[in-house]
């Protein structure tokens, strides 16, 4: 028997009664319903104890954090400035054989199991995340939600679930915090109590504290698969079709202006790192973002990031800032990461002005409230000008919207591929070339639905395309989806 289980399963009454009275416990007849003991076996045939709940968690009851705490301390009293952590292999090299000598040094006694749960859980809080390092190594995890020391929800094939991981308290969650923002030169505390960020891999980082979080820091991760996902990863998973990649492929060749739009989670960041790797290689690409996601693969490529201000309030850099700097570094393509506000006029305005293909991701829930919102980002930057001459400036800059959406069941799909026409009086005309049908769901409740063309054969950007030769490339792409229909 482990030391935690003995420290869980004290006598809870002193004094104890006499050695040759006592009760010989054995693994399935422990008081208090020991979690740490293995479940009884099949042929048990006694009345069994209340059992714990299905998601109790050795790694959060109190004789493990006790002991824990205790090694964790003498091992950091043992560990020296000059140890080389700089990888996990190393760290995990240098670190055991101390880990080893505490364990015995402090009579501490572990089962195999434990011993292993316990250094890793020890070696995640000295060089990595904490209590949500092993979520953050789980590949089918895609969103991490932390809201207060003791909730961690985790997002796994679009549904949310509450983990069994949990925080010591507020104290430990705003340490792992400050490990996050700290290397990017970020701060946050109360009087800048909210961040944004990313992790070593790309993966996006919002973190919110007291006073503004009332129930203790909150920490939001949208991590980011460590291999990008490629066009036939999205084949695969139905998120859309080889005649979207055909069609795709023609537009971005052709110097179309591209928005992606799409609600949280539903997939534009994706959309946009798929429609980038078109873009040829010969060409000079800037990308602006607020954290740095977007993975492009092309040789030329400068990526900026924007910075908030300091401490004492100053060196504040926009997207804004960057997109008219952007203007004068000579790109062939600007890539904006995310369009949320003044930056939108700047943006229209490069699309406008020689830096045709240019792209770009905004939040909307369709083609047309896209256009809205790139309507209303302008006025709400402080820009007086005509209702009309924002509506022509919007209709003479972008050329294809891509709608993607997280249906009810959790999964992503493209919805539309909306061209812009132009203006008939006050109102921006636009049609679409496809769409995604829903016909119905699936016994366990899943979506099922088929991506369809609207029989459009020459969009309004055809001379374009014929002018960069991607004519032929567009009409099969456009044919190919109107014999799909013809088929279903």
């Amino acid at each position: 028997m482990s030391l935690l289980n003995r420290t869980n399963n004290r006598p809870p009454i002193p004094p104890p009664p006499p050695p040759m009275e006592r009760p010989k416990l054995n693994r399935i007849d422990r008081p208090n319903g020991n979690p740490l003991g293995p479940l009884p076996p099949p042929n048990v045939s006694a009345a069994r104890p209340s059992a714990p709940p299905p998601t109790a968690d050795v790694t959060n009851s109190e004789p493990y954090l006790m002991v824990k705490d205790q090694v964790q301390r003498r091992l950091l009293m043992e560990m020296t400035p000059g140890m080389n952590l700089a990888t996990p292999d190393e760290a995990r090299r240098v670190i055991e054989p101390i880990f080893t000598q505490v364990l015995s040094e402090e009579n501490v006694v572990l089962n195999r199991q434990e011993r292993l749960n316990l250094f890793e859980s020890i070696l995640a809080e000295i060089i990595g995340y904490g209590p949500i390092q092993p979520l953050l190594d789980d590949d089918s995890i895609t969103e991490i939600m932390v809201n207060g020391p003791k909730k961690v929800y985790i997002e796994r094939k679009g549904k949310l679930t509450l983990s069994n991981v949990a925080f010591t308290d507020n104290e430990h969650v705003l340490r792992i915090i400050e490990r996050i923002v700290t290397p990017l030169g970020r701060r946050i505390d109360e009087s800048s109590p909210m961040v944004d960020a990313r992790l070593p891999d790309g993966s996006r980082v919002n973190a919110v504290i007291p006073p503004l979080s009332l129930d203790g820091p909150c920490l939001t991760i949208r991590k980011f698969s460590k291999i990008p996902f490629t066009a036939d990863d999205m084949l695969r998973f139905g998120t859309f079709t080889t005649e979207f990649i055909e069609f795709t492929q023609a537009a971005v060749e052709a110097r179309l202006n591209i928005i992606v739009s799409g609600g949280t989670g539903s997939g534009k960041t994706t959309a946009l790192n798929i429609l980038s790797a078109y873009i040829p290689s010969d060409e000079r690409i800037v990308t602006i973002e607020d954290s740095a996601e977007l993975q492009l693969k092309q040789e030329h490529v400068v990526r900026l990031e924007s910075r908030p201000a300091n401490i004492e309030g100053k060196g504040r850099i926009s997207i804004r800032d960057l997109v008219i700097n952007a203007l004068r570094m000579r790109p062939e393509r600007i890539v904006v990461g995310e369009v949320r506000g003044g930056e939108a006029l700047d943006m229209l305005q490069a699309m406008n002005t020689g830096h045709d293909g240019s792209m770009g991701t905004l939040h909307a829930n369709s083609p047309r409230e896209a256009l809205s919102r790139l309507e209303s980002m302008i006025t709400m930057g402080g820009f007086s000008l005509p209702s009309k001459t924002i509506k022509e400036m919007v209709c003479g800059s972008i050329d294809v919207i891509v709608q993607a959406a997280r249906l009810r069941d959790g999964t992503r799909r493209i919805t539309h591929i909306t061209e812009v026409v132009g203006m008939e009086g006050d109102v921006i005309i636009t049609q679409d070339l496809f769409v995604y049908e829903i016909v119905g769901e699936d016994a366990n409740g899943k979506i099922i639905g088929r991506h369809r063309s609207t029989g459009i054969a020459r969009p309004h950007f055809w001379d374009r395309a014929r002018y960069y030769n991607e004519e032929r490339r567009l009409a099969d792409a456009l044919e190919k989806a109107e014999s799909r229909n013809e088929a279903d």
